[in-house]
């Protein structure tokens, strides 16, 4: 019997060793519920197929086809990923809407012995309680944000808050982007469902009654959209204000952006998008410095010619301040302690 979704925390008790997503790749690829492999039943181009025979020509004929792929598939399965599963392995499989992928699958795995169950509704289903949490539903914990400009290690210090025991949702993690325009932490960003699931599972498994602490972000990051819930939340919320020495926020730079450092073109290629800021001398001459190995003077002029004033324009200062820290260095000592002052002023 099909089991159903009643909230995102069911996650954490379902009664199943695996999750499987019978969906084509890219389906899986856009977004899948937590934890779930791809096992597809159809490949993207089986789906188009069977898809299309349905419409031209007869609904039996693509059934009649899409059970045979359906089965071959499911059989490179039987001999390939699921081979070492034993008589115990109990998984929950689903697809798009709890139809007929996840039907026919379920149906063999069940034949086999297996004790397996399917999503009601399929992935739709889920997708809609992501939906109810992060664009109707009001966020239960309160929002704190740790702000301060470019280069302040505010990412560390979520995660040394985070380390003492605080509650931290980091978004730039979550997004894959570091929220600006040296931000990209890989070859692409996550679909925007993808990055919503992840963020839904992680509000969801907050303590409501605890304050959580999230960086202060516009609301993109990088090419996602923050969604309202949170969003309208980081806003008003009060705010921790972070500062330290050009010198130290430079440093940080360097350490954290290795990428950059350690791929010119790459560098080149951010620096491309800072002509329209500054002009071409400018970017030429931090070009120049790049060239020659001087990533922290670069990075300081970066940080005091084009991120700083920057950040000015978009600050808030009308969010309420909880505590404004200004920090002598962004040593881990100094972060620790920092972090610990931020919890206890929290509450």
């Amino acid at each position: 019997m099909p089991i159903t979704l009643t909230a995102l925390t069911d996650f954490a008790t379902l009664p199943f060793d695996e999750v499987i997503d019978v969906r084509s790749p890219s389906e899986f690829a856009e977004d899948r519920m937590p934890g779930a492999i791809s096992l597809p039943v159809l490949s993207d181009e089986e789906r188009a197929r069977v898809g299309t025979i349905y419409v031209q020509q007869e609904p039996f004929l693509a059934r009649k086809i899409g059970a045979a792929l359906v089965a071959q598939n499911a059989a490179r399965h039987l001999q390939g990923p699921l081979a070492d599963r034993d008589g115990g392995w109990r998984p929950l499989v689903y697809c798009w809407r709890g139809g007929q992928r996840s039907g026919s699958f379920a149906a063999i795995l069940r034949e086999i012995g297996w004790r397996v169950d399917t999503v009601k509704g399929g992935y739709k289903a889920y997708r809609a309680l992501v939906v109810d949490a992060l664009y109707r539903a009001p966020l239960a914990p309160r929002v704190v944000i740790v702000d301060g400009g470019t280069g302040t290690a505010k990412t560390r210090l979520l995660h040394e808050i985070a380390a003492q025991g605080g509650q931290v949702v980091d978004l730039e993690a979550m997004a894959e982007h570091r929220g600006s325009v040296f931000g990209p932490m890989g070859e692409a960003q996550p679909d925007q469902k993808a990055f919503e699931s992840r963020l839904a599972m992680a509000l969801a498994g907050l303590d409501p009654a605890r304050p959580v602490f999230v960086e202060a972000e516009s609301s993109k990051i990088g090419g996602l959209i923050v969604p309202p819930s949170l969003w309208k939340q980081m806003i008003t919320a009060a705010r921790v204000e972070v500062a330290a020495p050009l010198a130290a926020r430079a440093a940080h730079l360097v350490a954290e952006y290795p990428d950059m450092v350690a791929d010119p073109a790459r560098l080149g290629a951010v620096l491309d998008k800072l002509v329209r800021y500054h002009g071409h001398a400018r970017v030429d001459a931090w070009r120049a410095q790049a060239a020659a190995g001087e990533f922290a003077p670069m990075a300081a002029e970066l940080i005091a010619e084009h991120y700083d004033p920057r950040y000015r324009r978009i600050s808030r200062d009308e969010a309420p301040r909880l505590l404004t820290l200004d920090l002598p260095d962004l040593t881990g000592q100094t972060l620790a302690q920092a972090a610990a002052e931020i919890i206890r002023k929290a509450g």
